[in-house]
């Protein structure tokens, strides 16, 4: 899908017009919208849809989603625990023993991988450990851990908590990434790569996300792993903000592993189960080395639902792994969890992430161009935007969201005013709010809606603040400017 021209000219029927052409209009009928809330609208309009630009943070939830839970249910309630080994009669869904393969074969063109390199298992942090107890085996020489500095909490707590494991100090091994440029909100690849060269003789690990989730920055993943490899550094992803956002090539950039979390853009409900992956060269397995009292497989954290499938019941105490990623898994997964996933995961497999991502570049083009050149604003307002977006304007930089920081001071009031009109985003405080139309259920009438609703939550927010007030700020104990301020 071509990226729209400038809407600043046109109206709203330009927008209907991209939505005529969009070759996913018919998606949108594939999931429930939250709808407005009366309380806050304070209208008569509780029943219609909300402009949901918050898929970044939890998709919305698929129609099919409560009749693939339902038919699982039934099968439970029917069957018992022969619903292990047997099908079911009115479902295509597998035997439970096998939900976890149907999730993977799902999952694998999402990421771009083979599907014995994909486990749909556990969840995102939970994940990150499992991976890092195998591709992190630091030494006296080589135990630094390479991250962002402003990594996802989670992340750096992970991070910190195996590098305590291994009895090391994360002030001594474990590496920040910051920009070189302190008023940067975003990291150049040329300085990550520098940060690489500088540390490769005492790195074991680097540990990146392949979208950063304060302020939508894609990083080149493909660019960046190469050169941790020409370093002989295992370099692993996450993915949480990127999978089923850009089209993934997981196994062709030689990705070593990664791992992600399927509530947001892949809509498969709050806390669902993550998935993983392991490149297919970390996940062989010798069987006749095995044998003769080799390992034959890379070092993990042992369960029995990692375990060959063929052994699994025969109840004996000799691990052998499946081959490939399904080999880390630990325990019994949920197959109701699981399939939650397999039903937005259905959806994915109506079309392709090229043709997702296609539409994503357009319609998050089309959102920057009006935020910059608002249409129903004045003059003045034009001139003096009461934001900036800091997610890169280059496209191949950025994923579906972008994040607009606002003046101090402005924040809550866009929030309630966007709220009342029925408009749900996220925000990052102090003065960040996130925003991520969906390329599977939004429309590019909704962000011409989205556009002009925004210009007059931020006008009448400024009506009721002291324009560039910087108490707001100093109550807040924050730095507002560049990086500083990520939380």
């Amino acid at each position: 899908m071509s990226t729209p021209q400038s809407g600043k000219a046109k109206g709203r029927e330009y927008a209907i017009q991209l939505d005529t052409n969009d070759p996913l209009k018919s998606f949108r009928k594939e999931f429930l919208i939250p709808t407005k809330v009366k309380s806050a609208s304070n209208s008569d309009d509780g029943d219609e849809p909300c402009i949901y630009f918050c898929g970044n943070s939890l998709g919305p939830q698929p129609k099919r989603t409560s009749e693939r839970i339902a038919s699982h249910l039934s099968a439970w309630a029917t069957k018992g625990v022969l619903g292990h080994f047997t099908e079911n009669e009115d479902s295509d869904l597998p035997p439970f023993l096998h939900v976890d393969d149907a999730a993977a074969k799902l999952m694998a063109p999402v990421v771009g991988a083979e599907v014995s390199e994909v486990a749909v298992m556990e969840t995102l942090t939970a994940n990150l450990h499992l991976l890092m107890a195998s591709f992190y085996r630091p030494n006296q020489e080589k135990y630094k851990i390479i991250i962002e500095g402003k990594a996802f909490p989670s992340d750096h707590y992970a991070v910190e908590s195996q590098i305590r494991h291994h009895d090391f100090v994360p002030k001594q091994a474990m590496v920040l990434i910051e920009p070189e440029d302190p008023t940067a909100t975003t990291i150049s690849t040329s300085h990550i790569l520098s940060v690489i060269d500088k540390h490769a003789s005492t790195t074991a690990l680097v540990l990146l996300p392949g979208i950063q989730y304060y302020t939508g920055q894609y990083l080149d993943i493909k660019a960046i792993t190469a050169h941790a490899h020409r370093h002989g550094i295992i370099i692993g992803w996450d993915l949480a903000h990127a999978v089923g956002n850009v089209d993934l090539r997981l196994t062709e950039w030689d990705v070593d592993f990664a791992a992600w979390c399927n509530y947001k853009y892949v809509n498969s409900g709050p806390g669902a189960i993550g998935g993983l992956f392991v490149n297919s060269r970390h996940g062989q397995v010798d069987i006749p080395a095995i044998k003769t009292g080799a390992d034959g497989f890379r070092d993990r954290l042992c369960g029995w639902w990692g375990g060959d499938k063929a052994m699994r019941f025969a109840m004996g105490n000799h691990f052998i792994p499946i081959s490939g990623a399904a080999g880390w898994q630990v325990g019994n997964p949920s197959a109701l969890a699981l399939t939650a996933v397999i039903a937005s995961l259905e959806i994915f497999a109506l079309t392709d992430m090229a043709t997702i991502r296609a539409k994503s570049i357009a319609l998050t083009a089309y959102l920057e161009d009006l935020l910059l050149h608002p249409p129903s604003a004045n003059d003045h307002y034009k001139k003096h935007l009461p934001y900036q977006i800091i997610t890169p304007s280059n496209q191949e930089e950025r994923g579906a969201q972008l994040s607009v920081r606002l003046e101090p001071g402005l924040l809550e009031s866009v929030m309630k005013f966007l709220e009342d009109a029925g408009v749900i985003v996220d925000e990052r405080r102090p003065d960040v709010i996130r925003v991520a139309p969906a390329p599977l259920f939004n429309t590019f009438s909704e962000v011409w809606d989205f556009a002009n609703i925004f210009t007059s939550a931020c006008s009448t927010a400024q009506a009721g603040t002291v324009h560039g007030s910087q108490e707001a700020a100093a109550s807040m104990g924050q730095d507002l400017k560049g990086w500083a301020e990520i939380k």
